[in-house]
C-alpha cells in the first residue's frame, strides 16, 4: 500500500497486487477498483470508478514503454469518422455558446483563472472549454467531500497569486484535442476493418517521439521535480507542454507549465519531471473527458447556438469488441474504496505511534548516525537511506527524491543535499 500526502494537502492512496488488479482511493471518497482480462492475447484492465456517488467503467491497455508498464485509454466505443470529422474541422462560423454554470459555486471558486471563450470557432477549442470546466469541477466536489468528511469548512475562493488560462493555453489545448480527434478517428476505422490497436502507438509512446508540441492536461493532483530539484505540484486542470523527446535511458518526460494556480503549485514557465505512467494519466484523462465531451456534443448539435450536427455524423457510436467481452462492473466498488480508505488510516496511526515511541532507552548508547557526504556514491546513500521515493533522472544529474530531504548525484557522485 503507498499513501502519497501531496503538496496541495491532498492524499492518495495505491494498491497493485501481483495481478495487477489494483485498489486506488482519495481522501474524498473517490477512486477505482481495477481488474486485468484478456482479449485476444492482449492485457486489458477494466476499472469501476466512484465518485461523489457515481459509479462508472473505463478500459484501459496495458503496455510497455522503456521498461515501464503503463495502461493507456481504450475507448469503449468509437463514433462514425464523418462526426470526427464534424468535430476536427472548423465550424462554418465561430459560435456563442452559454455553458449555464456561471453560477455555480465551482466557478465562483475558479472564476479568476478560467473564463470560457467568447466564441467557438470550431468543436476542438469547446472541447478545450469543456475539458477544463470538467476538470475543475470534478476537483471542486472532491475539495467539498474531503471537507465534508473532516467536519471543516467548504473550499474557499482561490488564491489570486495565480497565471489564469490565457487564450493562447486554450488554443494550445485545443490543438491537442484534435490530434487526440484524428487519432481516435484512426482507431475508429482500424476497429471497423478488424485491426487490432497498438496501445503504444496509441499512448504516450508515440507522443514522446513523434516531434509534436504536444499538450496535457492534469487530471489529478501531482507531485513534480522542477529543473532545480525542487518539489512542486500540479493539479487538475492545469496544462503542462512536452518540451521534447526524453533522453536515452530516462524514466521522465520534461515538460513546460503553461498555466498555474499559485500557492504550491509549479510556477508558470516552469521545466518540471513527470514520470512515463503519470504523464500516460493525464493523455488518459484528456481523451476520457473528449469522449465525453463529443457525446454531449453529439446530443446537444443544434441547440444552445451549436452548428447542428451532420444527419451522417449523427449515427451512435459502435461498442468495441474488448468492452463487450470484459467482465462486469465491481457492484462493491464503493465499499472496496472505502475499506482501502480505512485502511491506510489505521497504516499510519500505527506508523504515527511507532516513531513517537521510538529512541534509545535510558541508559543504552545510541549508535550514531550514519551521514550523508559529499561524494558518496548511489549505492552508498542508498545503503543508510534506503531506496528513494522517486528517482528523477537528468541523464549524468540524478536527484533521488525522501520524504524529508533531495539528494543530488551527478556522474554517480553526491553534489549536493537539500
Amino acid at each position: 500500500m503507498d499513501v502519497h500526502h501531496g503538496l496541495d494537502g491532498s492524499r492518495q492512496i495505491a494498491v497493485e497486487r501481483t495481478d495487477h488488479s489494483r485498489i486506488y482511493a482519495e481522501h474524498s471518497g473517490a477512486g477505482y477498483v481495477q481488474q486485468p482480462y484478456m482479449y485476444r492475447g492482449r492485457e486489458y484492465a477494466h476499472r469501476t470508478y466512484y465518485d461523489n456517488g457515481r459509479a462508472y467503467e473505463r478500459y484501459y491497455n496495458r503496455y510497455q514503454y522503456r521498461g515501464v508498464y503503463v495502461y493507456g485509454y481504450a475507448p469503449m466505443y468509437y463514433y462514425h469518422p464523418v462526426f470526427y470529422g464534424w468535430a476536427y474541422n472548423p465550424w462554418y462560423e465561430p459560435v456563442p455558446y452559454a455553458w449555464g454554470y456561471m453560477g455555480t459555486p465551482w466557478f465562483g471558486f475558479y472564476g479568476g483563472w478560467f473564463r470560457p471563450a467568447p466564441v467557438y470557432p470550431s468543436a476542438s477549442v469547446w472541447l478545450a472549454d469543456y475539458l477544463l470546466a470538467q476538470s475543475l469541477e470534478a476537483t471542486y466536489a472532491a475539495q467539498q467531500a474531503a471537507a465534508e468528511q473532516a467536519g471543516g469548512p467548504p473550499p474557499q475562493a482561490m488564491a489570486q497569486d495565480n497565471d489564469p488560462v490565457t487564450p493562447e493555453v486554450r488554443q494550445a489545448i485545443a490543438e491537442e484535442v484534435k490530434r487526440q480527434l484524428a487519432l481516435e478517428n484512426q482507431e475508429a476505422q482500424q476497429t471497423a476493418a478488424g485491426q487490432e490497436i497498438d496501445p503504444a502507438s496509441s499512448g504516450i509512446a508515440r507522443e514522446l517521439n513523434d516531434n509534436q508540441p504536444h499538450v496535457f492536461v492534469a487530471g489529478a493532483s501531482l507531485d513534480v521535480i522542477d529543473a532545480d530539484g525542487a518539489e512542486c505540484a500540479v493539479t487538475e486542470g492545469d496544462a503542462l507542454q512536452l518540451a521534447g523527446p526524453p533522453a536515452p535511458g530516462a524514466t521522465t518526460a520534461d515538460l513546460i507549465v503553461l498555466s498555474s494556480k499559485g500557492g504550491p503549485e509549479c510556477r508558470k514557465g516552469a521545466m518540471v519531471s513527470v514520470a512515463f505512467a503519470d504523464l500516460q494519466e493525464m493523455q488518459n484523462h484528456m481523451r476520457e473527458t473528449i469522449d465525453a465531451g463529443l457525446g454531449d456534443l453529439q446530443r446537444k448539435g443544434g441547440q444552445g447556438g451549436l452548428p447542428p450536427v451532420p444527419p451522417s455524423a449523427a449515427a451512435p457510436p459502435v461498442t468495441a469488441e474488448f468492452a463487450a467481452a470484459a467482465p462486469p462492473p465491481d457492484p462493491n466498488a464503493a465499499a472496496e474504496i472505502n475499506r482501502q480508505a480505512a485502511e491506510a488510516d489505521k497504516a499510519e496511526q500505527e506508523v504515527g505511534g511507532q516513531a513517537d515511541a521510538s529512541g534509545p532507552s535510558v541508559g543504552v548508547t545510541a549508535p550514531a548516525p550514519a551521514e550523508i557526504t559529499l561524494g558518496q556514491n548511489i549505492d552508498q546513500v542508498t545503503a543508510i537511506l534506503g531506496p528513494p521515493n522517486n528517482i528523477v533522472d537528468l541523464g549524468p544529474k540524478k536527484i533521488y527524491v525522501y520524504k524529508q530531504l533531495k539528494i543530488i548525484f551527478l556522474n554517480g557522485k553526491v553534489t549536493d543535499v537539500q
